[in-house]
């Protein structure tokens, strides 16, 4: 048990009894490691995102130097015929 789990068991064992003081705490413990591992997944996820979309901005670039480029030299081979 962490220090947080002590002093919460300490403060419900004196109002409701020692072994509902200690239900209350196993399922408050349980409840917070069910939050916490979504919110580390919902944080994993936003993570991906962002490095998804630096990819996808990079090669939009990449893509977008392509087509000026092409097209300049279209434009270029049009004018010196």
């Amino acid at each position: 048990m962490s220090v947080s789990e002590i002093q919460l068991y300490q403060i419900l064992k004196a109002k409701i009894g020692d072994k509902e003081a200690e239900e209350l705490v196993s399922c408050v413990k349980s409840e917070v490691n069910k939050e916490f591992e979504t919110k580390k997944d919902t944080l994993a996820i936003k993570v991906d995102l962002a490095n998804m979309k630096s990819e996808i901005i990079k090669w939009m670039f990449i893509l977008w130097i392509g087509q000026i480029t092409i097209t300049l030299g279209i434009i270029f081979a049009f004018i010196n015929k």
